[in-house]
C-alpha cells in the first residue's frame, strides 16, 4: 500500500491521507463480510491510483529541483518505510500459524512468505500450487500481500523509464511521459479483457500487467499536475470547476462501484477497474487542486487523516487477524465478530506505527536515544537489510511438512506404517473367487474418500485399493456455487462413471466402499435455476447419480458400502457464518439419501454411519479426546484415519467382505 511520510518536494495534502484511510477501510470492511460494499476490494486500485500519483510526483519533483534524481536514495526510502512492518508480518504469520494450518497449507505459506519477501506474491498466488489439495486450500494468510508485489514492481521499473525519459527527452519529457501513461493504461485495460476467464479470474485479477492500469493513470495525473504549466497556475477557471465537477461525480460514481462491483463480473475486466482507477484520479486531482473544497475538507478530516498515516499497517495486518481471529476460535459472528477484529487491527496498526515504521523512516524513537543524527538513518537501512535475512531465514528453514496428501495407488502404499492389530482377516468363500483369496476393499468417492482410503494402516491378509478420485463426485451438472462463487467441474470429473468401471473392473473388490461428501452438497444449476440437496427436483437427479454409482460398484458380484458424509467447516464466510455446501442440514439430507438407496438393495448395499464416528456429538469437531480428526474442516488427518476411524470401520468392512460363511475375531 502507498507508504505515507516520503520526503517530499511538493506541499502535504491532507486530503490524500483521507483517500488512504477510506481506501483501506473498504476493503477492511469487505473482507470482514460487510454484505453492503461487495466492491470494497476496489479500494486496492485506489491505493494503486494514489501509489502511481505519489511515486511519480516524489520523482518530477526531485528532477525540478536537484535537478537529478538519485534513484539509490529513492529505493532506500522505500525500503525503510515498506520493509520493517513487511517482516515483522511474515515473523507473526509464520509463528501463529505453524499450529492453525492443516499440513498442505503450512507447506505452502512457505513458498508464499519467500514470495512476499521477494515482492512477487501477486504472481505466486495465480501459481499458487498445481495438484488438487493445493488448488483447493484455503487464501494464504498472506494471499494480500500481492497487491505489495505489484506496486513494488512499479517503484523499481518506473524510476528508472522516467529518469531514462528525462535522460533523452528532457524538452518534451512531461507530454512524452503522459502519453507513456495513457498508451500503458490503455494496454493494461487490454489485457485485463483479454485475461478475463468467469471459471477462473487468478490471471486478470493479480496479474500485474492487467493491474498496473491504475498505476499508470495515477501517474497521469501526476504528470500532468507537474508539468511546467500546471506548476505556474497558468490554467483557465473552467479547468478548475470542470475537475471540482469531475471530482463530485467521482465521489458518486466511485459509491456505486464500492457497493456493487462483484470480484468475478465480467465487466469489471472490460472496463470496469478503469472507470474505477479514471474516478479516483478525479477525486485525487480536485483534492490537490481544490484543497478548500468541500471534497478535500472531508478528505482531511483529522480521524480520517491519523487512519491514512497508519493504512500501511492496517492492510498488512488486518488479512493474518482476521483469519486467526474467526467464528470458530472466537465464538462470535456478524458485527460482534466484525468489531473485534477491526478493534484489534486499527490497535496493532497503531502500535506498528509508533514503534516500528514512523521510527525506522525517521529517525524519531519514541523514547530516549543519543543523537546519532544520520547514523540511525542508516540504522534503520541495515534493521532493514538484517530483517530482510533473517525473515528470509525463517520462513525458509520451516521445518519440512510431510505432504499429507502426496499422491499413491494404495493405501498401504504411501507410508511404512507398522501393520495394524487387533483384526483377524479369514480367507473370502466366494463364487467365482478362488479358494484362500484375501479380501479385496476398494475405496470409491472424491478426496475425502481418498485420504481415508489413503491413510489406513496396512492390515495383513486384506488388499486395499483406493480410486477415489480427488475433486470429482457424482453430481456433474457443470454450473456450480461453491464458497459462494462460480465454479465448474475439474477436467474428467463428468466420466466419473467410466473410470470408476474401469477400477471396479481391475480391482475386482469383494467390497466396494463409496464415500461422497462436498460435490454433492453445493448448490448446481439444474434447469434454470440453482438447487442443492434436500430440493425434490434435485434429489430425484442425485439418486439416479447415486444409483448408477451403486451399480458400477457391485458390478462384479461386491458388496456396496455407502458412508455417511461427516460433518464439514471447510471455510467461514468473511462474516464468520457457514458457506451452503458446509451447513448441517444438507449433510443431513444427503445422508438421508444414501438411505433410501440402501433400502433399494436389501443385502447388497449397506450404510455405515461414519458421521457418528467423527462427529459423535452430533456436530462438527476437530478433534476427539484431544486427537485431531480433521485436517481443513473437510478431510482427515493420517492419525485420526490409524487411531480412531480404522479401528472402528475395518472390521465392519471385513465383515462385509467375507459374509456369515467366514470367522472374524477381535485379537485379545
Amino acid at each position: 500500500m502507498t507508504a505515507h511520510g516520503e520526503h517530499r518536494t511538493y506541499a502535504y495534502r491532507p486530503a490524500l491521507d483521507g483517500v488512504r484511510a477510506l481506501a483501506v477501510t473498504a476493503v477492511l470492511l469487505f473482507h470482514g463480510g460487510v454484505a453492503w460494499l461487495p466492491g470494497g476490494f476496489l479500494g486496492v486500485d485506489a491505493f494503486f491510483v494514489l501509489s502511481g500519483f505519489l511515486i511519480t510526483s516524489l520523482l518530477l519533483g526531485e528532477q525540478a529541483t536537484y535537478g537529478r534524481i538519485r534513484l539509490g536514495a529513492f529505493w532506500l526510502r522505500r525500503a525503510r518505510r515498506l520493509l520493517p512492518a513487511l517482516l515483522l508480518v511474515l515473523l507473526v504469520v509464520v509463528y501463529a500459524y505453524r499450529d492453525v494450518l492443516p499440513p498442505v497449507e503450512l507447506a505452502l505459506l512457505r513458498g508464499d512468505g519467500l514470495a512476499a519477501l521477494g515482492y512477487v506474491a501477486n504472481w505466486r498466488m495465480i501459481y499458487r500450487g498445481d495438484d488438487y489439495f493445493a488448488q483447493t486450500s484455503a487464501p494464504s494468510p498472506l494471499q494480500h500481500t500481492w497487491s505489495l508485489g505489484i506496486e513494488e514492481q512499479f517503484y523499481l521499473a518506473w524510476p528508472l523509464l522516467v529518469v531514462g525519459l528525462l535522460a533523452i527527452a528532457l524538452a518534451k519529457a512531461h507530454r512524452v511521459l503522459f502519453v507513456l501513461c495513457l498508451t500503458g493504461a490503455a494496454a493494461s485495460a487490454v489485457t485485463a479483457a483479454a485475461l478475463y476467464d468467469p471459471l477462473a479470474v487468478n490471471r486478470a485479477y493479480f496479474g500485474t500487467d492487467a493491474r498496473a492500469q491504475a498505476l499508470l493513470v495515477g501517474c497521469a495525473v501526476a504528470v500532468l499536475l507537474s508539468s511546467p504549466r500546471a506548476q505556474k497556475q497558468q490554467w483557465p477557471a473552467w479547468i478548475h470547476d470542470a475537475v471540482g465537477v469531475a471530482g463530485i461525480v467521482s465521489v458518486v460514481g466511485l459509491g456505486w462501484l464500492w457497493t456493487h462491483a462483484d470480484g468475478a463480473a465480467g465487466w469489471l475486466y472490460r472496463g470496469g477497474f478503469t472507470l474505477g482507477a479514471l474516478a479516483v484520479a478525479a477525486v485525487l486531482a480536485h483534492a490537490v487542486l481544490s484543497p478548500d473544497a468541500a471534497v478535500g475538507r472531508v478528505l482531511g478530516l483529522s480521524p480520517l487523516v491519523w487512519l491514512g498515516k497508519i493504512s500501511y499497517g492496517l492492510y498488512l495486518w488486518h488479512w493474518p487477524l482476521f483469519g486467526l481471529l474467526n467464528a470458530d476460535r472466537t465464538g462470535l459472528h456478524g458485527l460482534q465478530l466484525l468489531g473485534l477484529r477491526l478493534a484489534t487491527t486499527v490497535a496493532v496498526a497503531a502500535l506498528s506505527y509508533v514503534l516500528i515504521e514512523r521510527p525506522i523512516r525517521t529517525g524519531l524513537w519514541p523514547f530516549r536515544l543519543p543523537r546519532l543524527g544520520p547514523v540511525v538513518t542508516g540504522l534503520g537501512t541495515t534493521t532493514a537489510a538484517i530483517g530482510v535475512t533473517g525473515a528470509f531465514i525463517v520462513v525458509a528453514t520451516m521445518p519440512p511438512v510431510v505432504n499429507a496428501f502426496a499422491p499413491v495407488g494404495t493405501a498401504h502404499a504411501m507410508v511404512p506404517i507398522p501393520p495394524a492389530t487387533g483384526i483377524h482377516v479369514a480367507p473370502v468363500l466366494r463364487p467365482a473367487r478362488k479358494p484362500g483369496v484375501e479380501p479385496r476393499i476398494t475405496f470409491l468417492g472424491d478426496s475425502v474418500s481418498w485420504t481415508l482410503g489413503t491413510y489406513l494402516p496396512s492390515y495383513p491378509g486384506l488388499n486395499v485399493t483406493v480410486r477415489a478420485i480427488q475433486g470429482c463426485g457424482i453430481a456433474r451438472l457443470p454450473d456450480i456455487i461453491q464458497l459462494g462463487t462460480g465454479h465448474t467441474n475439474y477436467p474428467g470429473c463428468p466420466t466419473w462413471d467410466a473410470r470408476w468401471r474401469r477400477a471396479i473392473n481391475a480391482d475386482d473388490p469383494d467390497v466396494a466402499v463409496i464415500l461422497l461428501d462436498r460435490w454433492e452438497l453445493m448448490d448446481r444449476k439444474l434447469g434454470e435455476a440453482y438447487q442443492h440437496v434436500g430440493d425434490p427436483q434435485y434429489n430425484t437427479y442425485l439418486t439416479l447419480e447415486l444409483e448408477l454409482a451403486v451399480s458400477i460398484a457391485g458390478s462384479r458380484g461386491a458388496n456396496v458400502v455407502l458412508l455417511t458424509a461427516p460433518y464439514t467447516r471447510r471455510a467461514e464466510r468473511p462474516d464468520g457464518g457457514l458457506y451452503d455446501e458446509d451447513l448441517p442440514e444438507r449433510v443431513d439430507a444427503w445422508n438421508r439419501l444414501l438411505h433410501a438407496v440402501a433400502a433399494n438393495h436389501p443385502g447388497r448395499v449397506k450404510v455405515i454411519d461414519l458421521n457418528a464416528r467423527v462427529c459423535p456429538d452430533g456436530e462438527f469437531t476437530w478433534t476427539i479426546d484431544r486427537l485431531r480428526i480433521r485436517s481443513d474442516g473437510l478431510h482427515f488427518t493420517q492419525d485420526g484415519v490409524r487411531r480412531w476411524i480404522a479401528p472402528w470401520l475395518m472390521p465392519q468392512l471385513v465383515a462385509v467382505a467375507v459374509g456369515p460363511i467366514a470367522a472374524i475375531a477381535r485379537g485379545d
